[in-house]
């Protein structure tokens, strides 16, 4: 669950439908397709912090037809949805990001996205905690692929599987493209063999931008993507969150990981590092198998609300959660059940915890695109009162309650913290 309505789908571990359908609390079916190890679903839109209640009809129930997915194309050197075209050439390398949308070019004249590169990595202090400026005097490419091939088609999600070596290491990539989304997902598998090498992906962008955009907690910073002065040199490596982006004026591309810190920008270039091999103080750190996703996510204009959402919904990805139940779910029919929901898509909820001292529960939110302004935090529930907190959660000052909603002005960047009392007996409402 997220502070952002989201479409995407869902993994069901281990599911198994045994003939049956899935409905939505609204009587639509839901559409799934079988993958390794389970079965994806779709049956989004999901509202923020909300339930989706699912029941399974049995195979003689009349159901309505399923809406049809726009269409996925998935051969060892294409992928393509409705919103992009992503070729790749026998070596397995991608060589065209076509936004079919936006009606761009991803990557400049002759870029290879998804570059994977080994660069030796010897600073002069103990290595486990720097990293110096000229660790990219030595770099080897990856190997060409020695494996590609389809393992998904649809129609939910298509999906290719990439192997190749990167020198003493192997890499397995599942590069795929959900039937309705533009974010191009790298689920990698990496066993790590490697001393004193760092390694990064890269992706060329045709975009010209004098600043990038890297997502810190609560906020983002910019960075020139230069090195005019000394100052710039050295900000070489800028540690980062869920996302860094580039953009011009009217379109630019987001990268998003689900647990990688380290970027830098070079002119048109935008490098995720993802593994390194110090010996001090641990002489086999960060040996063995490593997994992570990161994704590239085109936008027409700045990052925004989009960026933000994705990269949530990358890193907290929908839960399914089957149970034991006769008959179709209780709750409002016809609906999700949200818990809680704002008004503004740049007031990001962070945190949702019970309060520490039992009165109510904290919801910790901040302001994440530098603007200002009055929001409305609705909840799932009746409020019977609210107040703003101090992080230690000591009331400050009580807000005005209406019903299920409470409102409150926040500033750029605000960090806030509120709590929430819900009425002991919550009435029906419609």
């Amino acid at each position: 669950p997220t502070s952002f309505a989201r479409p995407d789908l869902a993994f069901w571990p281990g599911g198994d439908l045994a003939g049956a359908t899935l409905l939505r609390p609204d009587g639509r079916p839901v559409l799934a397709q079988p993958v390794d190890g389970g079965l994806l679903l779709d049956p989004g839109p999901y509202p923020p912090y909300s339930i989706t209640p699912l029941h399974a009809a049995s195979p003689e129930s009349q159901i309505p037809d399923p809406r049809i997915p726009d269409p996925l194309t998935c051969t060892p050197t294409l992928l393509e949805n409705a919103a992009l075209r992503v070729e790749l050439n026998e070596a397995g390398n991608i060589v065209r990001i076509y936004d079919k949308a936006n009606r761009r070019e991803v990557l400049p004249p002759g870029g290879v996205a998804n570059q994977l590169q080994a660069f030796e990595d010897r600073p002069r202090v103990p290595d486990a905690w720097d990293m110096d400026i000229y660790y990219d005097d030595r770099c080897w490419p990856a190997d060409p692929a020695s494996e590609v091939r389809v393992v998904e088609s649809g129609p939910l999600r298509a999906c290719l599987e990439v192997r190749r070596r990167i020198l003493a290491s192997d890499l397995v990539q599942r590069i795929s493209l959900a039937h309705n989304s533009p974010r191009l997902d790298f689920d990698t598998t990496v066993e790590w063999r490697e001393r004193h090498i760092l390694l990064k992906v890269a992706f060329p962008l045709d975009v010209l931008a004098p600043a990038a955009t890297y997502e810190i907690q609560w906020g983002n910073v910019e960075r020139p993507t230069h090195r005019n002065t000394s100052w710039d040199w050295a900000r070489f490596e800028v540690p980062a969150q869920k996302w860094v982006d580039l953009s011009e004026g009217d379109y630019g591309a987001s990268l998003l990981n689900d647990g990688k810190y380290g970027h830098d920008v070079r002119d048109n270039v935008v490098r995720l590092t993802l593994l390194r091999g110090p010996t001090s103080p641990d002489p086999t750190a960060d040996l063995g198998r490593h997994h992570f996703v990161y994704s590239l996510l085109p936008h027409a204009g700045g990052w925004d609300e989009g960026t933000v959402s994705e990269a949530y919904a990358l890193n907290d990805p929908l839960i399914v959660w089957s149970v034991e139940r006769a008959g179709p779910p209780a709750g409002r029919p016809g609906h999700a059940l949200p818990f809680l929901a704002v008004d503004r898509p740049n007031v990001v909820v962070e945190t949702v915890k019970q309060a520490e001292d039992g009165r109510g529960i904290v919801v910790r939110l901040y302001e994440s695109q530098r603007r200002r302004g009055a929001f409305r935090l609705e909840a799932g529930l009746r409020l019977a009162a609210a107040w703003r907190t101090n992080l230690l959660e000591e009331d400050q000052e009580s807000l005005e309650v209406e019903g299920h909603a409470v409102r409150a002005e926040i500033r750029p960047y605000q960090i806030m913290t509120m709590r929430l009392e819900f009425e002991a007996e919550p009435k029906e409402t419609t």
